[in-house]
């Protein structure tokens, strides 16, 4: 399964990578990064369909916004899953993001058993 990180935060790829080893090693998982909500939806838009089923994206960004991505990729891909993350759980951007259809909302630092199982749930 291919699934895509969006974060402006480089060091993301290292600690994704780290975490997910195990999945990747055994080829469940195909991690893939980008860097602004642009470089997402040209990653997107390379194949048609999408290859990748889920996307990960932070909130807050420079240029578009996590939510201003979500609103995109659920207009033009509406069988992806996206999930946000945001360092602030405040009330608003969650209410937005699980409005715009996101299925899930996590805080930083990031749960990653809650995200696996997640991930997981995609798979089966």
């Amino acid at each position: 399964m291919k699934i895509l990180i969006v974060d402006d935060e480089r060091d993301v790829e290292a600690l994704f990578r780290q975490k997910f080893r195990k999945e990747v090693r055994n080829k469940n998982l195909e991690l893939n990064f980008a860097f602004s909500g642009k470089e997402a939806m040209e990653i997107l838009q390379k194949k048609d369909p999408p290859e990748v089923v889920y996307v990960f994206s932070d909130i807050n960004m420079p240029g578009m916004t996590g939510l201003e991505l979500l609103d995109k990729i659920k207009a033009q891909f509406p069988n992806i899953t996206v999930s946000m993350i945001s360092a602030y759980g405040d009330s608003e951007n969650y209410k937005k993001a699980i409005n715009s259809g996101a299925k899930e909302f996590f805080t930083k630092p990031i749960n990653f058993e809650s995200l696996r199982d997640e991930i997981n749930q995609l798979l089966t």
